[in-house]
């Protein structure tokens, strides 16, 4: 009944830009946080950034200064912009969401289905 849906994967060379989208649909109630994950080939999945329904905003070490994340003004959408591209930014890059779908408990957490991003010449 939720789907977080992603877009603006592709193939960037080093040094260049993409951003990424992701739209969170259905019976949704309240989103108290939305956020990015990667999984690159042969390695386990990790933490890009995240953005709370306050406004506070993460991003792991590796991207800072290189990777942006941001809300939407309908609160439902999620945005990843990535400057500044390196090889080893290269993963499948997936949205979550950390929602109540309705008034009240339980908390849970959803996945988009990810989107490609290879940094390549």
């Amino acid at each position: 009944q939720v789907q977080l849906v992603e877009s603006g994967g592709g193939l960037v060379q080093p040094g260049g830009s993409l951003r990424l989208s992701c739209v969170a649909s259905g019976s949704i109630f309240n989103i108290n946080a939305m956020g990015w994950y990667r999984q690159a080939p042969g390695k386990h999945r990790e933490l890009v950034g995240y953005i709370t329904s306050t406004g506070l905003k993460k991003h792991t070490d590796s991207v800072k200064g290189r990777f942006t994340i941001s809300r939407g003004s309908d609160k439902n959408t999620v945005y990843l912009q990535m400057n500044n591209l390196k090889p080893e930014d290269t993963a499948i890059y997936y949205c979550n969401a950390d929602l109540n779908p309705d008034a009240g408990p339980p908390e849970l957490i959803y996945w988009g289905q990810g989107t490609q991003v290879t940094v390549s010449s």
